[in-house]
């Protein structure tokens, strides 16, 4: 099916301020196309009193940083995840055998993924931020399962040691809420927050 747009329509400059891959394969297949500018933020210098909230202060971390080197008409989009097992905050694992650790206690259980959000319009200077939460259920690789997908390198590039997009996806039996918050960004959120800086997702179409 051929998608038509208006060709005349120049869509808002949109930032992502994230390296993932999957949160900008995500909004490309969403009909945007940020470019994308790493923050640099030392996410390990940062704390907060919740994972929920961990996930918020560090997608407004990363927006500020790459806001602060920006022009005056982009929008930024700054997002950060992590695992709140138990009311603990997991991201990235700190080698193999964190990462072996972590999935032999995740296994069977149930976590919520927590991605914050950060959207500031510099053309206006107003900002807003909410954390989006998804329900995962695990299910129960055996020790090999676990040995071969911390082998393959992909748990150490994503928050939690596990990805929906990927290889530990027949590790996870279901999930409650966006499958798009897992992956890396929540749409329906992102639409939302730009509705309360009276942008519409539809601006940043091309």
């Amino acid at each position: 099916m051929t998608v038509m747009t208006d060709s005349s329509r120049s869509p808002r400059p949109l930032v992502l301020a994230s390296a993932s891959p999957a949160r900008l394969g995500l909004l490309k297949q969403a009909g945007l196309d940020p470019r994308v500018v790493v923050s640099g933020v030392d996410e390990d210098a940062i704390s907060a009193g919740s994972p929920a909230e961990l996930a918020r202060v560090l997608a407004e971390a990363k927006a500020s940083a790459v806001a602060a080197g920006l022009s005056d008409g982009e929008v930024v989009v700054g997002c950060d995840s992590v695992l709140d097992l138990d009311g603990v905050a997991l991201g990235k694992p700190a080698d193999a055998e964190d990462a072996t650790a972590r999935w032999k206690s995740m296994r069977g259980r149930s976590g919520v993924l927590r991605t914050g959000h950060c959207v500031i319009d510099l053309a206006t200077g107003r900002r807003v931020s909410a954390t989006a939460s998804t329900t995962v259920r695990f299910g129960t690789p055996d020790d090999a399962e676990i040995a071969a997908y911390v082998a393959s390198g992909e748990p150490m590039h994503v928050a939690g040691a596990f990805t929906l997009d990927g290889r530990s996806a027949p590790f996870v039996e279901g999930i409650e809420g966006d499958h798009g918050n897992v992956i890396g960004i929540s749409l329906p959120l992102l639409r939302r927050l730009f509705a309360e800086l009276d942008l519409r997702i539809t601006d940043f179409w091309v």
